[in-house]
């Protein structure tokens, strides 16, 4: 049974205790005829155990109710569980997270559920690219992820656990993402990093560093998520007047045209050294001191349901 039926995992926005939308949601996946079973997260924690949990269980179709990071938990605790028939589940997304940049790439509108829910009816399949970073700890231990749209180090990653704070108390996403923005921008944030990439050795100093499989939100705009590479940007160290003409060249799509930034294109990146600089997978913060990152791509190493 549970190979025809949607093994469905909820993720409520932080900070949310009104569950109204997910209740629409189910009525609607009812009223289409849906069969699905559903788990909600409590933590991080669980999206990663639920989806492995239900992967275990033989389910052919794992939807995620949230964000990039719910939906990067999800796909670590898919490829960390083995089906029983050795069937893989195909992964699919019902945006209701704050970050939603991997369902934006695919043409999912993010306040319209019942479109999502009608594109994942349909469930048309593609192929799609997985990222891999190993991060080695200060103290030489090694943790491993895999990731669907990015890795940030630097400034944006901060700018992710500034806005996860701010938000509790403002709770208006924009604002809470250009406040964040603004208070480090001012504090100058610069991190002393060494990294290899497409045969060259880079030292310098780099305001933001965006690996990404998918767009990156905004700083790999170029980049596309089945084609067995990686864009990679980085931001070094502009004027203050020049940074606020990135955040524009940002929002408008036209990131890579700014002075300050340089982009590459491989299939492996090393970092040997990134000075403390924070880092954020599928923009979710990773709370320990990172000293080593190797970043890798796989080829369409997983389904994803797209819109037809």
């Amino acid at each position: 049974m549970a190979q025809t039926k949607w093994g469905v995992i909820y993720c409520p926005r932080e900070g949310l205790k009104n569950h109204r939308r997910w209740k629409k949601i189910c009525n609607y996946l009812r009223e289409k005829g849906v069969q699905f079973d559903f788990v909600q997260s409590e933590s991080q924690g669980s999206v990663e155990r639920l989806a492995s949990m239900l992967t275990q269980n033989g389910y052919r179709t794992i939807i995620v109710i949230g964000g990039d990071a719910a939906l990067g938990d999800a796909l670590n605790g898919m490829l960390s569980a083995t089906s029983p028939d050795g069937v893989e589940p195909a992964l699919g997304v019902i945006p209701n997270g704050f970050g939603n940049d991997f369902a934006k790439y695919w043409g999912y509108d993010v306040n319209n559920y019942k479109g999502a829910i009608d594109q994942l009816i349909f469930h048309r399949l593609r192929r799609v690219d997985v990222g891999h970073v190993s991060l080695t700890r200060r103290n030489g231990s090694v943790t491993t992820r895999h990731f669907l749209n990015c890795v940030n180090i630097g400034l944006a990653a901060a700018i992710i656990n500034v806005r996860r704070k701010t938000n509790r108390f403002w709770g208006i996403r924009t604002l809470s993402y250009l406040s964040s923005a603004v208070i480090l921008i001012f504090k100058r944030m610069l991190f002393k990093m060494e990294f290899s990439v497409g045969g060259e050795n880079v030292r310098h100093k780099e305001m933001s560093v965006c690996v990404g499989s998918a767009t990156g939100y905004g700083q790999t705009p170029s980049a596309v998520p089945y084609n067995g590479m990686l864009d990679v940007t980085a931001v070094s160290h502009p004027q203050i007047t020049k940074i606020f003409h990135g955040l524009w060249l940002l929002f408008t799509g036209r990131f890579l045209t700014h002075e300050s930034v340089k982009a590459w294109r491989c299939k492996q990146i090393r970092f040997s050294h990134i000075d403390k600089a924070p880092v954020s997978i599928d923009g979710r913060v990773f709370h320990h001191h990172v000293e080593a990152l190797d970043i890798s791509i796989e080829q369409e190493k997983i389904n994803f349901i797209i819109p037809s």
